[in-house]
C-alpha cells in the first residue's frame, strides 16, 4: 500500500486560527463547507510569508557557514593539541626527561603506573560485566549460580570479586570516605566563615588607619627626628635575574638618607654573581645611599642564618625597626611612610605586613592559578585574621618588624625551613600584635615553571608540620588565653596545614579512583561536584578576572594535593626532604615603571664616563675581572621542556576515574563530569610540559 502523502492535518496545526464553524445546507446539491478562520482579505500579514526563496537560501547559507566555521575551529584546536602531544610524548621533540631525580621518585611513579593499569583493566572488566548483565547485587531477580553451575572461570572470578568487594573492601572505603567528607565539610565551613569575615570588613570599611599626617612638615631636615631609624634587609642567594631591580627599588625609598640603612645580605656561592651584586651596591653607594654589602663565609641555616648573622652587627642596636624584602620584591617609594607610622602610639604592635602583587600573574596558566590562591590568602585569610585576631603568619618579606619584638621572641632560628612562620608564632605567644595592610602592595614574582612551583610548595607545606612538632609544647605552656591556643593548634596548624592536604589527597586522588571498581563506595555528586565548585567560586572572588579558570583551578588543586600531602608527611615525621631548601627560580620580570626607570638610567649612563669617581682600586679590579668573565663565559644552552611522568600518569588515572563516574551519573551530571574529565586532561598536558624559554 502506498504511503499517504496528505499533509493537511500536519499543516493545519500551524495555520489554524480562531474558532472553526461548520455550516450544513439541507439541499443535497450543496456540500459541507468548513471555515477555519476569517477571510483571507482580513487576515494579518505574516512577515515570514514575505520572504522569497532567494532570501531563505541566503539565510540557510549563512547558518551553514557559521556551523562550518565552528567545526573548523574545533578541528583546528584538536589537531594542534594532537600535534603537541605527538611532538612531546612520541617524537620527544624539545623534550628531556627529568633523569636527575628519577631515582628519588621512581617508587611513586611505579605505584601510580601500576594503579593506572589496574584501573584501566578493572574499568574494561566492569564494561563487559555491564553489557553482559552480571549485576547480582543490584538486580534481585537474577539467579545467583551455584558452584556446579559455573561454566566459565572468568565468570567465577567475577562472582568471587563481587563477594569479596561487598564484604571486605567496600566497608573500609566507605568508612574512610565518610571520614574525609566530614573533614572536607569542616574545612569548607572554616573557609566560608573567613569569607563572611572578609565581606563584613568590606561592608564596614574596616582597615588600619593612620591618624593625621605623621610627616607633614616644610623643614624636612629640621623634622628628621620624627623619622625613626629603619634597617632595610635584602637577603638573596644566587639571585642573578632580580638582584638589580630589588636593590634599585629599595634605594629609592622615600625616607631621610641618614635615618635608614640598607643591608644586602648575599649568600651566593657563585663568584660572578657576587661581583655583580657588589658592583650594584658600589654604584648606589656612589650616589649617596647608605648601603652595605654582606657575604657570609659559613652559609648555614639558609635564610634564617643569613638574617640572624645580619642582626648580630653592632650598629643594629641604633635602629628601631627592620624592613625585609626578598630579592624579587620591588617596594614603592612610599612603602616606609605607609607602614612605619602604624607603630606610633602602639607599643604592643610587633609587625606590619603588606600585601604582595604580582608582575607576571598573566604570564601563563600556572601563574594565573597561583594568583587565585595567593589573592585569597592575602585578602581573605590574612586580612580577616589581622582584623579580628591580630595574628597571622609572617610572609617572610614585604613586612616591617619592631626589632624589640624580634629580640624578645628569640630572634631568627635555624630549626625549620619556615623561619618567617616560626618567628610569627613565637612573637604571638609573647603577646605581640600584627597588622595587615591590604591596600599597601609590593610587586614581586610567582614561579613561572612547574618545577620551581612544586619545590616551593613542598617547602611551604613541610615546614609548618615541622614547626608544629617543635612549637606544640610552647603553645600549651604559654600564658596566652585558651581560645588563642585553640586557634593556633586547631585552626592555624591542624585544619589549614594538616587536614587540608590530607583529605584533598585521600578523597580526590585515592578514593575517587577506587570508586571505579568499587561502586558501593560511590561518592555523592555534591562531594565531587557542587561543594568543590562552590568553594572554588569563593576562592576566586578576590581575583574576579580569573573566573574563566574556575574549572582548571579546581582540577589543578586536586592534582597538587599529591605534592602537598607528600610534603606534609615529610615535615610531620621529620623526613630528610623536610630540611631541603631550594631557592625559587625567578624570571626577572619588571613592571612598566621599572622598565621606564631602567631606560632613563641607561640613557644617563651613556653620557657619563664609565669609571666611577671615588671607587676604590679593589672595586675597579673586581669590575674588570667581572667583564673578563663575561667575555670568556660560554654561551648559555637553550633550555628545553621537561616531562614529569608521575603527574602525567596521575592525570590519566583521574581521567579514568571521571570516565567511570560517567557510567554511574545521569542527566546534567553526565555532561559536567565529561567536561571535567576533558578539561583535566588539557590542564594536565599544559602543566606537565614545563614552559621554559
Amino acid at each position: 500500500m502506498a504511503p499517504s502523502l496528505d499533509f493537511s492535518q500536519w499543516w493545519s496545526k500551524d495555520t489554524r486560527k480562531g474558532t472553526p464553524v461548520v455550516v450544513t445546507m439541507e439541499n443535497p446539491n450543496y456540500s459541507v463547507v468548513e471555515i477555519d478562520g476569517p477571510d483571507a482579505a482580513f487576515r494579518p500579514v505574516e512577515k515570514s510569508r514575505g520572504k522569497n526563496a532567494k532570501q531563505v537560501t541566503w539565510v540557510l547559507l549563512l547558518k551553514a557557514h557559521r556551523a562550518v566555521g565552528c567545526v573548523a575551529s574545533l578541528a583546528t584546536f584538536l589537531w594542534a593539541l594532537l600535534g603537541a602531544i605527538k611532538k612531546r610524548l612520541i617524537f620527544r621533540q624539545g623534550v628531556s626527561m627529568d633523569n636527575e631525580k628519577m631515582g628519588k621518585g621512581k617508587a611513586l611513579f611505579t605505584v601510580i603506573k601500576m594503579f593506572l593499569v589496574t584501573a584501566l583493566a578493572i574499568l574494561a572488566f566492569e564494561l563487559v560485566a555491564y553489557f553482559k548483565g552480571w549485576h547480582y547485587f543490584r538486580n534481585p531477580h537474577l539467579h545467583m549460580p551455584r558452584t556446579s553451575d559455573i561454566q566459565s572461570l572468568f565468570h567465577m572470578v567475577y562472582v568471587a570479586w563481587l563477594t569479596f568487594r561487598a564484604d571486605y573492601v567496600a566497608p573500609t572505603i566507605q568508612a574512610l570516605s565518610t571520614f574525609c567528607v566530614v573533614l572536607f565539610l569542616i574545612q569548607s565551613v572554616d573557609r566560608l566563615v573567613l569569607c563572611f569575615g572578609c565581606f563584613w570588613i568590606k561592608y564596614k570599611k574596616i582597615k588600619p588607619r593612620i591618624e593625621g599626617n605623621q610627616f607633614e612638615s616644610d623643614d624636612v631636615e629640621g623634622s628628621s627626628f620624627e623619622y625613626p631609624m629603619v634597617l632595610v634587609q635584602i637577603p638573596m642567594c644566587n639571585e642573578k635575574e632580580v638582584y638589580e631591580q630589588s636593590i634599585s627599588a629599595v634605594c629609592q625609598l622615600d625616607w631621610p638618607k641618614d635615618r635608614f640603612l640598607i643591608q644586602v645580605l648575599d649568600d651566593s656561592d657563585d663568584e660572578s654573581i657576587q661581583y655583580l651584586i657588589k658592583a650594584e651596591v658600589s654604584e648606589w653607594r656612589q650616589k649617596g645611599i647608605n648601603i652595605v654589602y654582606r657575604h657570609r663565609l659559613v652559609r648555614t641555616g639558609y635564610k634564617a642564618g643569613n638574617l640572624k648573622s645580619a642582626m648580630g652587627c653592632d650598629y643594629v642596636k641604633d635602629y628601631e625597626f627592620v624592613a625585609i624584602f626578598d630579592a624579587d620584591f620591588q617596594p614603592n617609594p612610599d612603602f616606609l611612610k605607609t607602614t612605619v607610622p602604624h607603630f606610633k602610639d602602639n607599643p604592643n604592635l610587633g609587625l606590619v605586613q603588606a600585601r604582595w602583587a604580582f608582575v607576571n600573574k598573566n604570564e601563563n596558566l600556572l601563574t594565573r592559578l597561583q594568583n587565585i590562591n595567593l589573592s585569597f590568602h592575602f585578602e581573605v585569610e590574612q586580612q580577616v585574621n589581622g582584623v579580628f585576631l591580630s595574628f597571622f603568619g609572617f610572609n617572610g618579606t614585604a613586612g616591617v618588624w619592631r626589632i624589640k619584638a624580634l629580640e624578645e621572641s628569640g630572634g631568627w632560628l635555624e630549626r625549620t625551613t619556615v623561619e618567617d612562620m616560626d618567628i610569627a608564632v613565637r612573637a604571638h605567644l609573647n603577646g605581640w600584635k600584627f597588622i595587615f595592610l591590604n591596600d599597601v602592595k609590593v610587586l614581586c614574582e610567582v614561579p613561572e615553571s612547574y618545577e620551581a612551583y612544586r619545590k616551593q610548595q613542598h617547602r611551604w607545606h613541610s615546614g609548618p608540620m615541622q614547626l608544629f612538632r617543635l612549637c606544640l609544647p610552647a603553645i600549651i605552656k604559654s600564658k596566652i588565653p585558651t581560645w588563642k591556643k585553640g586557634n593556633l593548634i586547631l585552626l592555624f596548624f591542624l585544619l589549614r596545614k594538616l587536614i587540608l592536604p590530607f583529605y584533598s589527597f585521600t578523597l580526590f586522588c585515592i578514593i575517587l579512583p577506587l570508586t571505579m571498581f568499587i561502586p558501593e563506595a560511590e561518592l555523592p555528586v555534591w562531594v565531587i561536584c557542587y561543594v568543590p565548585v562552590f568553594m572554588s567560586f569563593l576562592n576566586i572572588l578576590p581575583a574576579p578576572k580569573s573566573f574563566p579558570f574556575i574549572v582548571p583551578y579546581l582540577l589543578f588543586e586536586n592534582t597538587m594535593s599529591v605534592t602537598k600531602f607528600n610534603a606534609m608527611v615529610s615535615g610531620l615525621f621529620q623526613l630528610g626532604s623536610s630540611y631541603e631548601w631550594v631557592v625559587t627560580k625567578k624570571a626577572g620580570r619588571s613592571s612598566e615603571s621599572d622598565l621606564l626607570a631602567a631606560v632613563e638610567r641607561e640613557s644617563k649612563t651613556m653620557n657619563q664616563p664609565q669609571i666611577l669617581r671615588g671607587a676604590s682600586e679593589s672595586e675597579l679590579s673586581e669590575l674588570t675581572q667581572l667583564k673578563e668573565q663575561k667575555e670568556s663565559a660560554p654561551a648559555a644552552k637553550k633550555k628545553v621542556n621537561k616531562i614529569y611522568r608521575k603527574e602525567l600518569m596521575l592525570a590519566f588515572l583521574l581521567l579514568t576515574a571521571s570516565v567511570r563516574s560517567l557510567l554511574a551519573a545521569q542527566g546534567v551530571h553526565f555532561y559536567f563530569l565529561l567536561f571535567q574529565g576533558v578539561t583535566f586532561l588539557l590542564v594536565g598536558l599544559d602543566l606537565i610540559g614545563e614552559q621554559m624559554s
